[in-house]
């Protein structure tokens, strides 16, 4: 279980996010929706380490992440996708995808099944895999990027905002990676955030909803 304990971030003096408290279950699809500005990305780079909080507790199966840096909570099963993909141009498809298992020293034969598990959730990487990072479209960078948060994300995947600008295939192509990773890998808990709500459709299994940097009332809480 991924808990939040009334987590507040503060970004250039400005609160971002408000005492947020949250309990995000394994084998569960959360959604996170609001408004642009609302405070949803810096929830999810929060909990991978890449802003800090200026108070609260994020803990996953009761050991606290606060205080560790992002590579930390990786190795911990920790996997995100930011909304930009954050795509190297100069390396190949099967290169990006390989590379946070190899920043976490994880052995060739771990690396290999890693990657047939991800190309069974997203078929259509393997025939990207040559490519360089500079050759892809906006929405296959978003494969790769949901690819890659898959190669280290074995507890946790954050996906932020991953069908922001896609093509209605693409969007189709990524419902249907989401609808096949929650039969492949049924343990895992899964965030996304979106402006939209309407574009998830029926893939999440709980919706929390951020409002000026809090959580609603009747959104607080993700029961598996």
């Amino acid at each position: 279980m991924l808990k939040l304990e009334h987590v507040s971030v503060e970004l250039a003096g400005t609160s971002v996010l408000r005492s947020v408290s949250a309990e995000l279950q394994a084998a569960t699809t959360v959604a996170v929706v609001g408004r642009n500005g609302a405070g949803k990305t810096t929830m999810l780079r929060t909990i991978m380490g890449l802003l800090g909080a200026k108070a609260g507790s994020i803990s996953l199966d009761g050991h606290e992440l606060v205080g560790l840096a992002g590579h930390r909570r990786a190795a911990l099963g920790i996997g995100y996708a930011p909304e930009d993909r954050v795509i190297f141009p100069t390396l190949s498809v099967l290169e990006n995808l390989r590379m946070p298992c190899e920043v976490l020293r994880l052995g060739e034969a771990e690396i290999r099944l890693r990657l047939d598990s991800v190309f069974q959730v997203v078929p259509q990487l393997k025939e990207l895999c040559n490519r360089s990072g500079a050759a892809l479209s906006g929405g296959q960078g978003k494969m790769v990027a949901l690819g890659r948060a898959l190669m280290v994300g074995t507890r946790v995947v954050l996906l932020d905002e991953p069908f922001q600008g896609l093509a209605p295939v693409l969007a189709l192509q990524y419902a249907e990676a989401l609808g096949r990773l929650r039969q492949l890998r049924p343990d895992l808990c899964v965030v996304v955030t979106e402006s939209n709500a309407s574009l998830l459709g029926d893939i999440p299994d709980q919706t929390l909803t951020l409002e000026r940097g809090a959580l609603q009332p009747n959104a607080a809480a993700c029961v598996g």
